[in-house]
């Protein structure tokens, strides 16, 4: 398997368009049945070794505990209950109305009757998802290569997360903006104005780093890894980036850094390129922050101070 093999944006855009419909529906569904996190990490999706899962959820007042699974391999979705009961469906020919149709058909056959608000977020194209279906392109191939691109990404989101030894999120794939990130925090609380929506609240309540990977949208239509400090230092765009083809881009009203897809696979060191572009994003956030660089240093995974490097 090729190491971030391609991905032009304008080549999966419309089955992307429709796998995205796809995630948030399941995605909505996990949010309702799940117990709350910190920060909401109990949304994302994580990734399996065959796609990806919502991971168990429901269980308790009276709602059977199950799990919904994307199986990209053999391009099934899968909802599994904890009795052993199971069904799937086929994912290439669906629209999202069916989509949406099928998954509820087989929640409500196993007894798990929840709601969701069953709109897609953030979309240009509002179209709810019982009535949308226009968005029915699905390319088993191209599907399959997002899901092994997203598997590579968080093996080096990984790897990056385990130099630091704070208070870290999980690498996780967000459904409502089709990324794939890792959150550092500080350890400083800031919280946001009681204006602001309850969301972003929550997300935001303690300073961050964050970093990631998103296939591009109708912006900055190429894939990029990315990241951003919130809330943004003054001064944080006149900060140097590694590699030179990184730069900082205005969004929303902040900064990102951003390193493009193809700049990385053309690179003679791929991982390397990634690893040392977010440190350099990192360390511009931190510095401005003043967050403790070295007392949240793990080099490697590695706080035992008898195996840590002098």
């Amino acid at each position: 398997m090729e190491l971030f093999p391609p991905m032009p944006y304008e080549g999966w855009l419309e089955t992307k368009e429709t796998m995205h419909r796809f995630a948030q529906i399941v995605g909505k569904v996990r949010l309702a049945a799940s117990n709350r996190r910190n920060h909401w990490w109990n949304v994302p999706f994580h990734l399996t070794g065959r796609g990806l899962t919502t991971r168990p959820m429901g269980g308790l007042d009276g709602m059977p505990l199950f799990c919904i699974d994307f199986d990209l391999v053999r391009h099934r979705l899968v909802v599994d209950v904890l009795d052993g009961r199971s069904a799937e469906f086929g994912l290439a020919g669906q629209s999202v109305a069916s989509f949406y149709t099928q998954l509820f058909e087989i929640l409500h056959h196993f007894g798990i009757n929840l709601e969701i608000r069953a709109v897609p977020f953030d979309l240009a194209d509002p179209t709810p998802f019982a009535d949308d279906t226009h968005h029915a392109h699905y390319d088993p191939v191209l599907v399959t290569r997002y899901w092994q691109v997203l598997s590579q990404v968080a093996q080096v989101l990984d790897r990056y997360a385990a130099d630091f030894c704070g208070k870290t999120s999980p690498v996780h794939h967000f459904w409502h903006t089709f990324d794939i990130a890792v959150t550092r925090f500080t350890g400083r609380v800031v919280g946001a104005a009681q204006e602001v929506d309850p969301v972003t609240r929550e997300a935001y309540s303690w300073e961050v780093i964050s970093a990631g990977f998103w296939f591009g949208d109708q912006e900055r239509p190429w894939p990029a890894f990315y990241s951003y400090t919130a809330p943004e230092p003054q001064g944080l765009a006149k900060e140097p980036l590694w590699p030179d083809g990184a730069a900082w881009l205005p969004s929303r009203g902040s900064h990102l850094a951003v390193l493009r897809y193809d700049d990385v696979r053309a690179a003679e060191e791929p991982v390397a390129t990634v690893l040392g572009f977010l440190d350099s994003a990192y360390h511009a956030g931190a510095t401005l922050t003043t967050c403790d660089e070295r007392g949240l240093s793990s080099p490697h995974g590695v706080t035992d101070p008898f195996l840590m490097e002098p």
